[in-house]
């Protein structure tokens, strides 16, 4: 008997399935601006096929097995890493609670109570009595979601857990992109370290030099200043470098969650190579990049939202029962005649609340907007990204030309003005201009090169790297 009353609530979800109303706007994500191609896109991109473009752990296209190392040493231990994936974890045992309340809560409670009333209670005649009170029920409750909140809050839930997949996903590629960077920058620094330090030596030689000649009355006490001054800035200017090179190295160890007490890079060549980079449509653009996906999941969670709060202006409908034995006495507890049952619906229907939903209402649909302009300005940024980059590698293409050619005329110069002084037809003046021009072309160039690699990884951050959208379906699960 009892279990056939406490069926009836499963008939009740069935007919509401069918009843029930969609009270959210019907989403859709909405549209950018409309881009058919980039404009810094020219012939100079190298063509590859889409299969051949950045996928999974794109730094290995640039051929440093250095910096392949490190990156996956930061998956493993980037505290950054860490603390976003358990906000990730937060979202989606978030969005497991909301769906939870779809279903059913069914509770078991006992309890052995022994009491006595107070005489002088309401309805005790004056009379105190003594007695146990032996329970043991089971309980059913179910929300009957007629008009989708709770529905739409799940979906909501489960969007804000979908944004936060995405949030990770951007993190993670920042920190790659951050990582790359800076080992492109210090294997920059530590050439460009060679390059003065060979130099300085060189300058050592040239102020020895000078300093004989004078000595033996050739040259005057004025190329001898030059000499020294040369050379002691050489010097000066290789010491900022090494602080450079700290620092970058210190930044790279705490990316990689290390003190940098305990962390050392060894210098080594800068051997990154330029990988061949086809850029996609920029239809698909917004696809792959996460910091998109996760702008456009709040607006749809911001879309459920809107529905949830109209659905607080409808009644709430419920069932519920309870049954189980109750008695005074624990011998009979489990008896036949200690049973007992209760089932039946419930209403709740909201009259005044002081226009708190209409002020729900309100944030709803503001929350909406808001996510609406960040959704959208994240997409133009995903394409001034784009933009940024493309145009940084084909001017840097075309400035590291120029360098090369420069410090390779500048290296030239330098020779013979040397050989000038030495022959007695050119001052030290000439000398050092022309070894100063040698010098900084030669660090421009590499500069230059270190640019236009780190314009490769922002282009390929710019694109999403290879992340596609596929994690974001993951299913919830207990």
């Amino acid at each position: 008997m009892i279990a056939r009353y406490l069926m009836l609530p499963l008939i009740a979800p069935l007919l509401a399935l069918f009843s029930a109303c969609a009270l959210a706007p019907r989403y859709q994500a909405p549209g950018v601006a409309v881009v058919d191609h980039y404009k810094e896109a020219g012939e100079w991109v190298p063509a590859s096929p889409a299969d051949a473009e950045p996928r999974g752990a794109w730094w290995q296209a640039f051929g440093d097995p250095q910096l392949d190392q490190l990156q996956d040493t930061l998956h493993a231990a980037s505290p950054e890493l860490q603390a976003a994936m358990a906000r990730y974890q937060q979202a989606r045992a978030a969005a497991l609670s909301a769906w939870s309340g779809l279903y059913p809560a069914v509770n078991a409670d006992g309890s052995a109570l022994r009491a006595r009333s107070s005489a002088n209670a309401p309805h005790s005649a004056g009379v105190s009595t003594l007695g146990n009170d032996y329970t043991l029920a089971g309980n059913f409750s179910w929300e009957l979601d007629l008009f989708g909140r709770l529905r739409n809050q799940a979906v909501a839930a489960r969007a804000r857990a979908q944004a936060s997949a995405g949030d990770l996903a951007a993190l993670a590629l920042a920190l790659q992109a951050e990582l790359a960077s800076d080992y492109f920058a210090l294997r920059g620094n530590d050439a460009i370290q060679q390059l003065f330090g060979q130099t300085v030596q060189t300058y050592d030689r040239a102020a020895e030099l000078t300093r004989n000649r004078y000595d033996g009355g050739i040259a005057s006490a004025t190329d001898v200043e030059q000499a020294e001054t040369q050379r002691q800035s050489a010097a000066a200017q290789l010491a900022a470098l090494r602080l450079q090179r700290a620092q970058l190295e210190h930044a790279i160890a705490i990316l990689l969650g290390q003190a940098p007490a305990k962390f050392t890079l060894a210098p080594a060549p800068l051997q990154g190579v330029l990988p061949p980079l086809g850029t996609p449509l920029p239809s698909t653009l917004l696809q792959r990049r996460p910091d998109v996906a996760s702008a456009e999941r709040q607006l749809a969670a911001a879309n459920a939202g809107i529905g949830a709060a109209r659905a607080a202006w409808f009644p709430v409908f419920s069932f519920g029962g309870s049954a189980g034995y109750e008695s005074t006495t624990s011998s009979n507890w489990l008896a036949a005649p200690s049973r007992f049952w209760a089932a039946g619906p419930a209403l709740q229907l909201p009259l005044f609340d002081g226009a708190a939903r209409v002020a729900r209402t309100r944030q709803a649909h503001a929350r909406f907007d808001e996510a609406l302009a960040n959704y959208r300005q994240a997409a133009l940024t995903a394409y001034r990204e784009v933009e940024d980059n493309l145009a940084a590698l084909h001017y840097l293409g075309n400035g590291l030309a120029a360098d090369e050619a420069a410090a390779a005329a500048a290296k030239q110069a330098a020779f013979h003005a040397n050989q000038r002084y030495l022959a007695g037809v050119a001052d030290y003046v000439e000398v050092t201009s022309t070894q100063t021009a040698a010098l900084q072309s030669q660090r421009a160039a590499l500069e230059t090169r270190v640019a236009q690699l780190n314009a490769a990884v922002g282009l390929i951050r710019a694109l999403g790297g290879g992340w596609n959208a596929q994690p974001l379906d993951r299913p919830l699960q207990p």
